[in-house]
């Protein structure tokens, strides 16, 4: 009996939360931190940015309708899910060159990360809001409100980067395009079966693969984009990507300390949104 051969598997972009090639065509080969073959993932072009920033508008109207306590139900079982592929995150990390120890401990702070994301969505209104003091008998108030679909050039930290960009951008009532790590797209793309078999609505997250360097200036020069994270994108070509940016105003968050496992904060949050004043009268 001849050896049998390996089903060798291409992994496909998720838009709008299903698993469609891309347009191109074309795939670009992942190897382990050794040069040996682990996959091929698919290189996405410009027409899959636009589809994915379709996929992502169509979905921001139901997202950002549904209420904070109901989005951080979603993004906890988001998490669960994510702890019960751990096994396979962990052989994931370890193929991108992680020892066996710091891949379980990159996962299970993705999934407390994600975990921790999950309770402020019903608790961010009250942290980023205000009732204002006026002179005159009215009511003064300052809600958050999300500003759209956002643009997130994830870290090469492919999981816990990936978690610390994705999450906050979402649990606001955003919707995200994420450029996964070209050079370790797995965990993101395994992400995206997590994501796709949760509660997520489609749409919400869309993750692309490929090459950065190609899709990142569709993304910042897309007029249906409203802000852009550039936490994967090297220092030299920053300057470029928000000059485009400004075509239409986008908010972008420069890529910072690329400690991933430091405490978050609120800043990715509050990054992507918006403050709506409202003024109303004492006694109406």
């Amino acid at each position: 009996m001849s050896e049998r051969l390996a089903v060798r598997k291409t992994y496909k972009l998720y838009m709008g939360g299903a698993f469609p090639r891309s347009e191109s065509g074309r795939s670009y080969v992942v190897t382990d931190a050794k040069g040996r073959f682990v996959a091929n993932a698919s290189h996405a072009s410009r027409k899959d940015v636009r589809d994915a920033v379709g996929a992502a508008r169509k979905a921001f109207g139901g997202w950002s309708g549904r209420t904070p306590y109901n989005r951080g139900q979603i993004l906890y079982r988001v998490a669960e899910m994510l702890e019960g592929r751990r096994v396979q995150f962990v052989d994931e990390l370890r193929t991108a060159g992680l020892s066996k120890g710091a891949a379980t401990a990159e996962v299970d702070a993705a999934v407390d990360r994600w975990v921790w994301y999950a309770g402020w969505a019903d608790k961010l209104a009250a942290v980023a809001g205000s009732a204002n003091p006026v002179a005159g008998p009215f009511f003064n108030f300052s809600t958050p409100e999300p500003t759209g679909v956002v643009g997130v050039v994830a870290p090469d930290s492919p999981l816990l980067g990936l978690v610390s960009t994705v999450a906050p951008a979402i649990v606001s009532g955003n919707t995200a395009v994420v450029v996964a790590s070209e050079p370790a797209p797995l965990p993101a793309i395994t992400l995206a079966e997590v994501l796709a078999t949760s509660d997520l609505p489609g749409g919400v997250v869309n993750i692309l693969t490929g090459h950065r360097d190609e899709l990142a200036p569709w993304l910042a020069t897309h007029m249906d984009v409203n802000a852009l994270d550039l936490a994967g994108v090297p220092a030299d070509a920053v300057a470029d990507l928000e000059e485009k940016a400004a075509g239409n105003l986008k908010r972008v968050v420069r890529p910072g300390d690329s400690d991933w496992g430091a405490e978050p904060g609120t800043a990715r949050m509050t990054a992507f949104l918006e403050t709506k004043t409202v003024w109303h009268p004492v006694g109406v």
